[in-house]
């Protein structure tokens, strides 16, 4: 099944997205960082293939998708993200929605302010708040998670763009190790090249781990999260993960609600979706499809 470019215009974002599939029901799939839409190429021709309408947007910032005039990053805002694009799509309430790392945050965050609009829920890398809460209070993941920290000074906008984002791709190699990650670079220079988007995508952790207020505008929706999404979820999680510890996925499905569970992958990482393409998407169709 080919994917397609489309632009997708907002209110608020005009967005750049990935797509496969004419019909069927709207299928979601949210990009993390640092990575894509390109990130879920693998995933998008099997839900097309299986009778979704499959779309991946360039979240908030990542070109080709525009940067917000408001400069909110706030996991907030990428759950009502989700919620405009849902319309923009013309959805329905037998959409599901998929997120990956930042993606899955906004996933958790849209299904359970929007529950009438997603039928089933998928994430990944990042497990819902209640394990992470757990996890960030270690010195184990506290460590891993240094470059979080790290982001919220000025130098890391100078560092991190440094050689060719060299700083990206040493993350990839951590957090995946063994994964030959040079196609999944490409696009990712091709997204936040310019200073201005990788700013933005930097602005997501500064939003969340600093002191910007959330926009009235989000608040309702600020009110949802850290809530676990009222629908059936997956989780699935990679057993060499090198930013989230697997100990904190092995029980994330006591977090999630009823019809629930959680998946480990061996022999992969971080970034699941794109180093076991066919175990992942198998997960995911059996469990949508459930």
């Amino acid at each position: 099944m080919k994917i397609d470019s489309i632009t997708v215009p907002t209110s608020e974002l005009t967005y750049g997205c990935l797509t496969a599939g004419d019909s069927g029901p709207l299928a979601l799939c949210l990009h993390g960082f640092p990575d894509t839409a390109y990130g879920w190429r693998e995933l998008l021709p099997a839900l097309a293939d299986a009778g979704y309408r499959a779309v991946a947007p360039f979240m908030r910032g990542y070109a080709p998708t525009s940067i917000p005039a408001d400069g909110q990053y706030h996991v907030a805002t990428l759950a009502r993200d989700a919620t405009v694009l849902h319309e923009a799509l013309g959805g329905d309430a037998d959409a599901v929605i998929i997120g990956h790392d930042w993606g899955a945050l906004a996933t958790y965050g849209a299904a359970s302010y929007a529950p009438d609009r997603w039928r089933r829920v998928v994430t990944a890398a990042v497990p819902p708040s209640g394990a992470m809460a757990n996890a960030m209070t270690t010195y184990d993941q506290l460590k891993r998670s240094w470059y979080m920290f790290f982001f919220q000074v000025g130098l890391s906008d100078y560092v991190v763009s440094m050689n060719d984002l060299e700083f990206i791709e040493r993350l990839w190699a951590d957090w995946s190790p063994g994964y030959d990650a040079t196609l999944d670079m490409q696009h990712i220079r091709d997204s936040l090249g310019a200073p201005e988007h990788l700013a933005a995508a930097l602005g997501y952790y500064r939003a969340t781990w600093g002191t910007e207020p959330v926009s009235a505008d989000y608040q309702d929706i600020q009110n949802a999260l850290g809530s676990p999404p009222p629908q059936p979820t997956l989780y699935v999680h990679g057993r060499n993960d090198g930013c989230i510890g697997v100990e904190y996925a092995e029980n994330a499905a006591q977090e999630l609600s009823a019809g629930s569970r959680a998946a480990i992958i061996e022999g992969a990482g971080h970034f699941v979706q794109v180093e076991k393409p066919k175990e992942f998407n198998q997960l995911v169709l059996d469990f949508i499809g459930s």
